[in-house]
């Protein structure tokens, strides 16, 4: 006879505190519902212009937008996988964890940045519900309205974190499930339109956007997967349940963006569009909640590392209020595609030293995560070698910020070309000189 160990049943919750031991009530179901959940998005849906025409780059072929996202999903999870591992075996939250990589004052730099990320994540997410509710209602419900009863709820949720995974679990999941079948359908269903003049030439600047969007989930990753029964289902459920959502999800709104000629601004009548389409498209606005929730308790997590002897649910609802009011100011997406790219520049790398020195260099010995972890500057060497590789690849499209990376460029004679894949150098750069430092730890 088995029992259902889930937060729901349980009772159990989040700890409060940075010092206390987590609850392991995390099975498989509750991992990939969880993840599932994230994969889908209204900003992926939109978000897929930037793969299926990449900044700067003729529109991609379907078979090659399609490649792209695949290829781009499928490293970007697997780099969340691995970052959640660590979180699944240590059992402190993400930034807790560079406290054994660079020492505890040290790891503030990466919270610092994670921190940056995620009210700006959680600042899209709830303009992205607002923009789902007006298109519903055809404006008549007021942006400010929408945006606080939103942000209320994001912070009640963080509140309850583990409750909301069960509730996922149990109800949401499915109905999304529904909703996005009826979408893929009704919309594949229809003749595509001719996607004029096309190039492989973006290609894996498209892998990159679509990497960055998995990878920006690698500081949140373990703030969930810590809380799992055993590392291998903690990490199977992330991968299976993210991968196959964020595909699902940009693969439909590539389809979706087609049909409107690739105006991501008139996307959403794409879907409305569709007979009975505004019932299963407010199933994906109303779920769109949970991104919000999981960057406010995210960002919760990381202020923690900072203040261990603070109450979470103290710092949830300081986010929610932060993220709520700049929400209320803030529409212009223009500069999304930088924003994914910035993400990526900072946390690939970052990612790359991590699991090379838990696995392979000291954390196989055990990392000290307490209050007075000593500082280890040297780690930093390999972060920044894999940042500047990323940049040298891609500076972006942020004219100041890249017009001096191009002149580095020109000074090293340097220049990227169509096979050009900055988060994958940038990656392999950072691991590899992770690897010399444990290579030199270890003669030591």
């Amino acid at each position: 006879m088995t029992t259902d160990s889930s937060p729901l049943r349980t009772g159990q919750e989040a700890p409060l505190l940075l010092s206390t031991e987590p609850p392991r009530t995390f099975g498989f179901a509750d991992q990939a519902a969880f993840w599932t959940n994230l994969g889908v998005s209204l900003i992926g849906f939109t978000g897929a212009i930037y793969v299926l025409q990449p900044t700067g780059y003729d529109r991609l072929p379907l078979l090659g937008a399609v490649l792209a996202t695949v290829v781009g999903t499928v490293i970007g999870t697997s780099m969340v996988a691995a970052a959640g591992a660590v979180g699944a075996r240590t059992g402190a939250p993400a930034m807790a964890n560079f406290r054994g990589l660079f020492g505890t004052k040290l790891s503030g730099l990466p919270t610092i940045a994670n921190v940056v990320q995620c009210i700006g994540w959680g600042v899209y997410e709830l303009t992205v519900i607002a923009a789902g509710i007006a298109a519903l209602t055809d404006g008549r419900v007021p942006h400010a309205v929408v945006v606080i009863a939103a942000g209320v709820l994001s912070t009640v949720m963080a509140i309850w974190p583990m409750h909301v995974v069960g509730i996922l679990r149990k109800y949401v999941t499915v109905a999304v499930g529904i909703a996005m079948l009826y979408f893929t359908v009704q919309l594949v269903r229809q003749p595509l339109p001719d996607l004029g003049e096309t190039s492989w030439s973006g290609f894996f600047p498209a892998v990159d956007t679509a990497l960055a969007v998995a990878v920006s989930f690698v500081p949140l990753a373990a703030d969930y997967m810590r809380h799992s029964k055993s590392v291998k289902v903690g990490s199977s459920a992330m991968f299976v349940g993210y991968s196959v959502a964020q595909i699902w999800c940009y693969l439909l709104g590539i389809v979706a963006l087609l049909h409107v000629d690739g105006d991501p601004n008139r996307l959403f009548d794409s879907f409305l569009g569709i007979t009975a389409g505004w019932v299963f498209f407010a199933v994906l606005v109303l779920r769109e909640t949970d991104q919000s929730f999981a960057n406010v308790y995210s960002t919760a997590m990381s202020l923690q590392n900072l203040l261990p002897r603070v109450d979470r649910r103290i710092l949830a609802g300081v986010v929610g209020v932060i993220a709520t009011v700049a929400a209320l100011f803030v529409t212009d997406f223009s500069n999304y595609a930088n924003f994914l790219l910035l993400i990526g520049s900072v946390f690939v790398p970052l990612t790359a030293v991590l699991v090379v020195d838990f696995f392979f260099g000291q954390g196989r010995r055990g990392w000290n995560l307490s209050d007075d972890s000593p500082a280890r500057p040297i780690m930093l060497l390999p972060w920044v070698i894999g940042f500047v590789v990323y940049q040298l690849c891609n500076p972006g499209s942020v004219e100041w910020w890249a017009s001096r990376w191009i002149q580095v460029q020109d000074a090293l004679g340097v220049h990227p070309t169509w096979w050009t894949s900055a988060s994958l150098f940038s990656f392999l750069a950072a691991g590899a000189a992770t690897g010399l430092v444990v290579v030199a730890n270890r003669r030591r």
